[in-house]
């Protein structure tokens, strides 16, 4: 059902975290980042370029989700009831929902500081959620979820709702019968999927940090 919604160009939401009803939104007005013309400043790109985290994909999906439904300052109270985090821990056990995750080295370990999660269908990666507890890191996870979805050969990557945040990385407002159109002709399979797509561009698990922050920088210059 969620499958279905998405590819109709709607998703659910909850009044709050325990609410256990949804409700199925449909903006008139949808932010997309285009692939091409996702905007990476210089200070973004120095934290990439320095390796600054680590960087995987769905290393730990259920740590994401539970992380992005923590209330804020700006917003203490989330769309993100446990009824949705158990329903996209199901998809992402299916395959069609992956996460982002940025780890900091501490004296403990790695902690988790920042991600972000979404659902992947066709050519399409349907942004839900990002949060950030260090300096850069939801920032640096876009940052390599884009370069990974253009070297995959996705096509559209939707953020929902516009903010100041995604602005200035290059999302862009359209409205909702042109976002329909998009991924209509985004149907079909890419050339890799996004696990296979991270691991082809970025090689091993253990390379290095740095190593990895060129790679990404050095795809996302190249026009393909």
């Amino acid at each position: 059902m969620l499958l279905l919604a998405y590819r109709s160009g709607i998703f659910p939401m909850a009044d709050s975290r325990d609410d256990p009803e949804i409700f199925w939104v449909e903006p008139r007005e949808r932010a997309i980042i285009p692939l091409k013309q996702f905007r990476c400043s210089s200070s973004l790109r120095k934290v990439v370029r320095q390796g600054r985290y680590r960087v995987t994909l769905n290393a730990d999906f259920a740590a994401v989700i539970d992380a992005c439904s923590q209330p804020r300052p700006d917003h203490p109270e989330s769309w993100i009831s446990d009824r949705i985090r158990a329903s996209y821990r199901e998809l992402h056990a299916a395959g069609n929902a992956h996460s982002v995750e940025c780890w900091a080295k501490t004296e403990q370990g790695d902690e988790l500081v920042g991600g972000l999660y979404g659902v992947s269908f066709d050519r399409v990666y349907c942004g839900e959620s990002m949060f950030s507890r260090a300096d850069n890191a939801s920032k640096v996870a876009l940052t390599f979820l884009v370069a990974v979805m253009r070297h995959a050969g996705f096509q559209v990557l939707d953020c929902q709702f516009m903010t100041d945040h995604l602005a200035s990385m290059g999302a862009v407002e359209i409205p909702q019968a042109e976002y329909l159109n998009l991924i209509t002709a985004a149907r079909g399979d890419p050339r890799l999927s996004l696990p296979d797509g991270w691991a082809d561009l970025l090689g091993r698990e253990d390379a290095d940090q740095a190593a990895s922050g060129k790679l990404i920088l050095q795809s996302l210059t190249q026009t393909s």
